[in-house]
């Protein structure tokens, strides 16, 4: 009986055991199914992170550039504000100098005869030096022309006390512009004004006895007595104004008739060379206070005027430089010292070299002992050779 049970149970448990395969099947079907559910979930849920992600990012993009474009729109609009406000302060500076305060330029005749009276006591007085300077002109030891441009007159120079490699330019005997290069190579090499920057001042000059000193410019109006002008050239401002206390002026040079003032400067300080009607022969000197363009001193010299076309000063001592009627050799014929330590015939006769016609401008440079002269509208340079009075 046992066998055969046995036989008979042996189906029953192979049925049995297929069954448990066929759901434990069934089983992992559905998890796979259920798996395959969620990995298609998340993929989807994938797919819309990477879109929203992208459609973000490409947002911002837009945002950005946006915000790019309106900030290049306000750095515009300032620098345009800049320049506006800029050219505002220059119209404002340049109102303020068409319009200075009264009392500032008013001329105050008892004040102009005070000063006249102060000055007339002070002439001929003996000067005392300010420096140790007792150099003197022995030679004219080079000349380099430069080049040509503007007018046949005019003048152009350097800063004669500061270190500024700065060319100021003043084309012709009338006018309110000056042209400025930033260094000789500029000035040089170009014929055009268009490396030059332009100052227009307040009021227009007369003749050609400009200085630029110390950053100020000082050049002379004509409004009926003569002034001179101290003009800030860092703020295009002027500084202070001074009715010339001189009467009846005339042509300080013969040749030269459009100058009345020529405002030098040397090692000692500034100078100014005039004349008038009460010596009309002869040149007058008087020295300057670069501050309040006081007179400190005046002298009247043996330097007559006529034929005259320019003079300097050099440690002291007033140069004139003579010429002819028809143009010929300039040279240096006359010389006054102010300390008598010098006296003018002992000085040596300086010859220039011949040149195209005559000078109306020579500015003097203390700092590099050489002459800026502006001759029939060529720029010229004149290295000098110095020497000690006592050895004259």
């Amino acid at each position: 009986m046992g066998p055969w049970r046995c036989l008979l149970l042996l189906p029953l448990f192979a049925m049995a055991l297929r069954a448990q395969q066929q759901q434990f099947m069934e089983y992992v079907e559905r998890r796979l199914t259920l798996l395959e559910e969620r990995i298609s979930q998340w993929h989807d849920q994938s797919s819309r992170y990477s879109t929203e992600l992208r459609d973000f990012k490409n947002q911002v993009l837009g945002m950005l550039e946006t915000a790019e474009k309106e900030r290049e729109a306000m750095r515009s609009e300032a620098e345009s504000a800049a320049v506006r406000v800029d050219r505002l302060e220059r119209e404002v500076d340049y109102l303020e100098t068409q319009n200075p305060a009264p009392p500032c330029m008013e001329v105050d005749e008892t004040l102009m005869e005070k000063q006249v009276a102060t000055a007339k006591q002070r002439k001929n007085e003996k000067y005392t030096k300010l420096t140790d300077c007792s150099d003197t002109i022995a030679s004219i030891r080079a000349m380099k022309i430069l080049k040509r441009f503007g007018s046949t007159s005019g003048l152009w120079t350097k800063d004669a006390a500061g270190n500024s490699e700065k060319i100021y330019v003043f084309d012709g005997t009338a006018n309110d512009t000056v042209y400025v290069f930033p260094r000789m190579r500029e000035f040089t090499l170009f014929s055009a004004t268009r490396k030059a920057a332009r100052i227009k001042l307040p009021y227009p000059w007369v003749g050609t006895g400009h200085l630029v000193y110390d950053g100020h410019l000082y050049y002379i109006r004509q409004q009926g007595p003569f002034q001179v002008i101290k003009f800030n050239l860092a703020n295009k401002t002027v500084v202070d104004s001074s009715v010339f206390p001189a009467e009846e002026q005339i042509p300080v040079f013969g040749l030269s008739p459009f100058t009345y003032i020529e405002v030098a400067a040397d090692e000692e300080g500034l100078w100014a060379i005039y004349a008038t009607k009460e010596d009309e022969k002869n040149i007058c000197l008087a020295k300057l206070d670069p501050t309040s363009l006081d007179i400190e001193q005046m002298w009247d010299t043996p330097c007559p005027r006529e034929n005259a076309e320019g003079a300097f000063v050099v440690c002291g001592a007033l140069h004139v430089v003579y010429n002819t009627r028809l143009p010929s050799r300039s040279r240096v014929q006359c010389v006054f010292d102010v300390s008598g330590t010098l006296a003018p015939e002992d000085a040596s006769l300086v010859y220039f070299p011949k040149r195209y016609g005559s000078h109306s401008g020579m500015k003097y440079s203390p700092r590099e002992r050489q002459i800026y002269a502006w001759d029939d509208g060529y720029q010229i340079i004149y290295r000098m050779e110095m020497k000690k009075k006592l050895e004259v």
